[in-house]
């Protein structure tokens, strides 16, 4: 949004925070920065907030918006369909439009007697254009990326999952001396914080804002869950999903989250399509097993790559994600 010309008031990454007790750890900080924005939010005095996912924000928002009379609308909807669903009665009541990226939300929200409008998702015309600008991009000669037999690791972009996670994988890494592992450095974080993690694997490799350059060579993914799962599949890439978290918000997320799978490409096609290693399940003695499995078991591979298709033609029905919420919203500002 910055580089399209938007004035960037605070950066994402400062208001990040993964898993209850984090939440209550930052309860104040989260807490300014909501002031923060209403007080730009009065100043720049807008007929209408467009808000753009991030739900525990921009919910507290839309209620605020609602009663300053600013219209709201609302894209990439919360994930109400996986815990706190009665937060669809706080949608009704303050977000004037909604637009979803997920086929299967539409029919959630109608339970709810609330309309939405699915536009597709905007993931489908990034990775689209990635292919084609690739074909005449090629890495330089010190890159990483031109070894071959790479295995990428996705280890998340906030820097408690990454450090509870990314060991396991690296150590896991050991067990496949034929391969390249390559590490996709989040943006939000130093190197400094990488290389202390990764300092006793020399062997292992990393890059930065590269991440979909290295998932169109790699011949498999260890991947944290959420929306790197969707992009990991998306560039047909087999991959194994990683998840560890705090064990006191694991434990508390277990009993609130309703959902049967925690990766997108699941959640989807509501069937086990990828691994998913939870919690005390991600082990090096399984990262391993699966790895070995989505290498080397034909059968595995072949059925998770049609599977991985018919993923692509759901998510596509739903057209050009981003000029259709553009024209949506244009039209309802018309109106």
């Amino acid at each position: 949004m910055q580089q399209a010309g938007g004035e960037l008031v605070k950066h994402y990454k400062d208001l990040a925070f993964m898993g209850f007790l984090e939440v209550v750890k930052n309860l104040g900080t989260i807490m300014r920065n909501l002031r923060l924005c209403k007080d730009d939010i009065v100043q720049f005095k807008p007929d209408t907030l467009i808000l753009i996912d991030y739900p525990g924000f921009n919910l507290r928002i839309a209620e605020w918006a609602r009663k300053q009379g600013i219209r709201v609308i609302y894209y990439i909807s919360p994930q109400v369909w996986a815990w706190k669903e009665n937060r669809v009665k706080i949608i009704k009541q303050c977000v004037d439009k909604m637009l979803v990226i997920l086929p299967f939300e539409r029919e959630f929200y109608r339970k709810w007697d609330y309309e939405v409008q699915y536009v597709g998702h905007p993931l489908l015309e990034v990775i689209d254009s990635e292919k084609k600008n690739a074909l005449a991009i090629h890495p330089t000669t010190a890159s990483p990326l031109n070894e071959k037999n790479i295995i990428a690791i996705l280890p998340g972009s906030r820097k408690q999952e990454v450090e509870k996670k990314l060991p396991l994988m690296l150590e896991a890494s050991q067990h496949f001396q034929d391969f390249n592992f390559i590490v996709a450095k989040a943006s939000s974080l130093d190197d400094s914080f990488y290389e202390e993690l990764m300092r006793d694997y020399p062997k292992v490799r990393s890059v930065r804002n590269k991440t979909y350059s290295l998932l169109m060579r790699a011949k498999a993914a260890l991947v944290t869950s959420g929306t790197a799962t969707l992009e990991t599949a998306l560039f047909d890439v087999p991959q194994v999903v990683c998840y560890k978290g705090s064990n006191i918000s694991y434990q508390i997320a277990k009993r609130l989250v309703k959902i049967k799978y925690i990766s997108l490409v699941n959640l989807i096609l509501d069937k086990p399509i990828v691994k998913e290693l939870i919690q005390n399940e991600l082990t090096v003695e399984n990262i391993q097993k699966e790895l070995n499995r989505i290498l080397y078991d034909r059968e595995a591979l072949h059925e998770m790559k049609q599977d991985y298709r018919s993923l692509w033609n759901l998510l596509s029905e739903g057209g050009h994600a981003s000029a259709k919420a553009a024209r949506s919203i244009i039209d309802f500002l018309r109106h």
